[in-house]
C-alpha cells in the first residue's frame, strides 16, 4: 500500500490571519515545466551557435540566455471524511470550507500595514480606492518531500465533489498553479544546493555505465 505523505503551503509573512494549509499529498502526476531562450549569432556561420572544439570553448556557443521561472501544476484532494468519522466538530459543520478559504486568501492580493502586517486587500485597509492600495502577491512556501520552494500561487481550480445538506463541501479536488520564486532568497539557494548534490549522486552512480557504453 502506498504511504500517503503530507504537503504544506505556508504564507511567508506576518499575516492576519496566519495562513497554513496541510494536505495529504501523493499525486499520480505533477507537471513541472521550465524554458530558456537562447540568443545565437545572426550570420550564416553562427546560426547554430559559435564554433567550438574543446569543453572550455562551450561558453561562447551562444551569445546569451534567459531563463523562465519554473512552474508547477498539481492536484490535491481535500477530504473531511476522516475527521467526520473522528467526530471533529469543525469538520462536522464546515467540512473543507476552511481549507478552501485558506487557498482563496493565499491567492488574493494583500496590503501591508504597520509593522509589516499583511491583510487581505479586499478588506479595504490602506485606502478606499484601488489606486490607493499598495497590493502585493503572497510569498508561499511549498513544502513537498525534500523540497521547500518559495512560490507565487498563480491560480486555483476547485471541483467540489461531495456536500452536506447545507451545501457546504466536505470533499473537493483542487488544482494548484504555482510559479517558483528564484533569486537569492534562502529557500531557493538551498534548493539549488540540493539540486547540485542530486546531480552529483546521479553522475557518480552512472559514470561507470556511461564509460562502458562508449568503449
Amino acid at each position: 500500500m502506498i504511504k500517503v505523505t503530507r504537503g504544506f503551503l505556508l504564507e511567508y509573512a506576518l499575516s492576519l490571519p496566519p495562513l497554513l494549509l496541510a494536505f495529504d499529498f501523493n499525486p499520480h502526476q505533477v507537471s513541472r515545466n521550465r524554458a530558456i531562450s537562447i540568443t545565437l549569432g545572426n550570420t550564416p556561420a553562427t546560426r547554430g551557435g559559435y564554433d567550438f572544439a574543446s569543453p572550455t570553448e562551450t561558453a561562447r556557443v551562444a551569445q546569451g540566455v534567459s531563463v523562465e521561472p519554473e512552474n508547477f501544476d498539481l492536484e490535491i484532494l481535500l477530504d473531511a471524511t476522516d475527521k467526520l468519522n473522528e467526530g471533529d466538530p469543525v469538520a462536522g459543520v464546515f467540512g473543507v470550507e476552511p481549507q478552501l478559504d485558506t487557498l482563496r486568501t493565499m491567492v488574493e492580493p494583500k496590503t501591508q500595514g504597520p509593522g509589516g502586517l499583511q491583510v487581505l486587500a479586499g478588506l479595504g485597509f490602506g485606502g478606499n480606492r484601488a489606486f490607493q492600495r499598495n497590493e502585493t502577491a503572497s510569498v508561499i512556501l511549498f513544502v513537498w518531500g525534500t523540497h521547500v520552494l518559495p512560490i507565487f500561487l498563480k491560480g486555483i481550480a476547485v471541483k467540489e465533489t461531495a456536500h452536506f445538506p447545507s451545501l457546504i463541501p466536505y470533499r473537493a479536488t483542487v488544482t494548484l498553479s504555482m510559479q517558483v520564486i528564484e533569486g537569492n532568497n534562502p529557500f531557493y539557494e538551498v534548493e539549488k544546493v540540493r539540486q547540485v548534490i542530486g546531480a552529483a549522486l546521479n553522475t557518480g552512480g552512472t559514470l561507470g555505465d556511461a564509460i562502458a557504453g562508449v568503449f
